[in-house]
């Protein structure tokens, strides 16, 4: 499981990208790479990383889902998950 501190600091990033958003795409259209380098560098989508809203693990990312490969199966399992069910055979 990730320390705390690492799961807010991408919540974090996450609010600076969306408020730079706009700012950011007209500096880009404008040509204005002086202006781009003066934005706060965790307002660029590049420095997002994807991570499990439950463990916030950054490996096995499940994108649909939003969660990491071992949450999902353990949801799975227990029938969290509308419409997932596990195989047998």
């Amino acid at each position: 499981m990730a320390k705390e501190s690492i799961k807010a600091r991408e919540v974090k990033r996450q609010r600076l990208v969306a408020k730079y958003a706009a700012k950011r795409a007209a500096l880009k259209a404008a040509g204005d790479y002086v202006g781009l380098s003066r934005l706060p560098r965790n307002s660029s989508p590049v420095r997002l990383r994807n991570r499990c809203k439950m463990s916030g693990r950054p490996r096995g990312y499940i994108r649909q889902f939003g969660i990491s490969r071992i949450v999902f199966r353990q949801m799975a399992s227990f029938g969290k998950i509308p419409g997932v069910t596990r195989s047998s055979w």
